[in-house]
């Protein structure tokens, strides 16, 4: 019992090293792997080195799958160049696979030892993430070397020798095994390191060890495919093709299996050696025939996976790719763009809803308060895409940004609520009664329109480019903005001490349209403190510490405003006063409406708290 815990632990030590190499490389040199293999494209046989290259830095041909399905299904690299990088893959794992069967045990110490210390004491840097892959690399050969000496004693129990026995002569049912086996480890590296291992044993054959090999660069494939199958037609089409390259391969070589030993056993008389060997030269081989064939299969594949169309006209997610959650930096980037998607869907629906209050659309109405949907939709992916990102290893600055995509995604997806709700009281108390606004009352809404379009897409742009010119600027906007609401709703009064009909009968929805887009500007706002935390133009609170009287708090009161734009200056305050600053900073601006702030508010108040996107007052 004991030497059969040693193997299993020994399995998992290698299948574990394997991940940390994998996830040490992807996110230290992730986006640079990445840029490799987008722009290798010129031709099949520079994508097919960057393959190679890209497979063996990562060691996994799993993780160059999904890198390429992903640039797949973005449309960012074409099916054959695709299909050929995949090839590549598959040799490039192959390459590791015959490195790592050297006789390399003295260098597990020294690669655990020295991968400890760094990632240890330099966790957060790529000194620290190379550390990581040297502690993966030490793992690998350690557990190669607890393998070898689990199997030994096993060799000499008939029960084990009639288990294995079991696998002789049947071709299918190994090739099988081996395929299962590398699906059940998430690798066809350490399936094949583990096979080489058992034959230097003597555990297998030479005949069923080709064939274990055989099987595990198919399961490979069948994993990819699984691991792909929540993407596009587009994406799914890359590992489908490569599935058919690895299938046609299997297919022409299980039938001459039986003559394969004496062919290895020509470049190497050690089984283990043999093994790799075979592995190598099936592979090599293999990937270099079907490199011809690339443009076919790309056509068939295309026709074989049609794209379906979206389900019930929602928008569909493009850029949260899910091979570069091990590469944090680059995921938060993929969702910043998800975020920029979902800020255009509200400018359309403010456009929408414009279009709706002057014309009385109704189909112009139901495809706006749609939209919603799609908001709704793309919010959700991204707060799911960004809590499966690693925050432990995310810098600083990465993390605030990782806070500034939630709260902007929470800002958004409040804002489509609220036009979808403005949507239904146009519908309702306008449409429905077929009452119009007079002209000034209607003037003034398209004025307040184009500045809140205005403010989303400046806020938009400092969101993306953090400028602290653009963040002030924006907040002028605000207060601004708040003074156009102000001045409108006493002019719209006038209106009604005049008599004018038009008013009287648009009156409530007149008012709650300026003050639902007051709310949407502060939204758009909110962007800005983050950058205005950063450059110390914040204020901690807007309360004084302990007013004297009310003749003090009436002071207060009064000259407020005027210091406004003197405290935008401030000198930057403390590290440790600026903790309550930035947890406005990490919340969205969901005010509850105009009685929730009053009309002396500052434009540097911090916005009202997110963590809900329907916040409860």
């Amino acid at each position: 019992m004991l030497t059969l815990l040693n193997l299993l632990s020994g399995v998992a030590m290698l299948i574990w090293g394997t991940h940390i190499v994998r996830t040490g490389v992807l996110r230290v040199y992730g986006a640079d792997l990445r840029r490799i293999l987008s722009h290798s494209i010129s031709n099949r046989f520079l994508a097919f080195a960057a393959g190679v290259l890209v497979t063996g830095l990562v060691q996994s041909s799993n993780a160059t799958a999904l890198i390429v399905s992903s640039f797949g299904a973005q449309g960012l690299i074409a099916l054959a160049p695709a299909l050929s990088i995949m090839l590549g893959a598959d040799v490039g794992t192959a390459v590791m696979a015959r490195i790592l069967t050297f006789d390399l045990h003295w260098l597990s110490p020294l690669l655990i030892f020295f991968g400890v210390i760094f990632f240890l004491s330099r966790k957060q840097t790529r000194a620290g993430q190379l550390g990581r892959v040297s502690i993966g690399l030490g793992l690998i050969i350690l557990a190669l070397q607890l393998i070898v000496g689990a199997t030994t004693p096993m060799t000499e129990a008939a029960g084990v020798k009639v288990l294995f026995g079991s696998l002789t002569g049947d071709v299918m049912l190994d090739t099988l095994i081996g395929a299962l086996f590398a699906m059940v480890s998430y690798s066809s590296l350490a399936a094949v390191l583990l096979t080489a291992t058992l034959a230097s044993s003597g555990v297998i054959s030479l005949k069923v060890a080709l064939c274990l090999v055989i099987g595990a660069n198919l399961g490979s494939g069948m994993l990819a495919m699984l691991t792909s199958a929540g993407q596009n037609a587009a994406g799914r089409r890359v590992v489908f093709g490569s599935l058919i390259f690895k299938l046609i391969g299997c297919l022409i070589v299980l039938p001459f299996v039986d003559y394969a030993p004496v062919l290895v056993s020509w470049l190497s008389d050690a089984p283990a050696q043999a093994v790799v060997n075979f592995h190598v030269l099936y592979n090599l081989v293999r990937c270099l025939v079907c490199l011809a064939f690339t443009e076919p299969m790309a056509r068939l594949c295309v026709r074989l996976l049609a794209e379906k169309p979206e389900a019930d006209g929602v928008t569909r997610v493009r850029h949260l790719d899910e091979s570069a959650l091990e590469m944090p930096s680059v995921a938060l980037a993929n969702a910043t763009r998800e975020t920029l998607r979902m800020g255009d869907l509200i400018e359309q629906m403010l456009n929408g809803l414009l279009d709706v209050i002057k014309s009385n659309d109704v189909a112009r109405a139901r495809e706006t308060r749609r939209m919603d949907d799609d908001v709704d939709h793309l919010y959700t992916a991204v707060k799911l895409y960004l809590t499966r990102v690693s925050r432990e290893n995310l810098s600083e600055q990465d993390s605030r940004r990782w806070t500034d995509i939630i709260s902007l995604t929470i800002n958004l997806e409040h804002a489509g609520d609220i036009i979808e709700r403005m949507v239904v009281e146009v519908e309702e108390k306008k449409i429905s009664h077929k009452l119009s606004f007079s002209e000034a009352g209607l003037q003034e809404i398209c004025d307040m329109h184009a500045r809140l379009v205005t403010n989303l897409q400046l806020g938009l742009s400092v969101f993306l480019n953090t400028d602290l010119r653009s963040a002030q600027r924006l907040m002028a906007e605000k207060e601004s903005f708040r003074d156009l609401e102000r001045a409108y709703s006493y002019t719209h009064l006038n209106r009604l001490a005049g008599q004018s009909v038009q008013s009287i009968e648009t009156s409530s929805l007149h008012l709650d349209i300026i003050s639902d887009m007051k709310r949407l500007n502060s939204l758009f706002c909110s962007t800005a403190y983050p950058v205005l935390d950063d450059a110390g133009a914040l204020r901690k609170s807007r309360m004084r510490d302990k007013p004297k009287d009310a003749k003090d708090a009436k002071d207060g009161k009064e000259g407020k405003e005027g210091k406004d734009n003197k405290d935008m200056k401030t000198p930057k305050e403390p590290k440790a006063s600026k903790l309550a600053a930035f947890a406005d900073v990490a919340t969205a601006a969901a005010g509850a409406g105009p009685e929730s702030r009053d009309d002396n508010e500052s434009s540097h108040d911090g916005p009202e708290p997110a963590g809900h996107p329907h916040p409860v007052r």
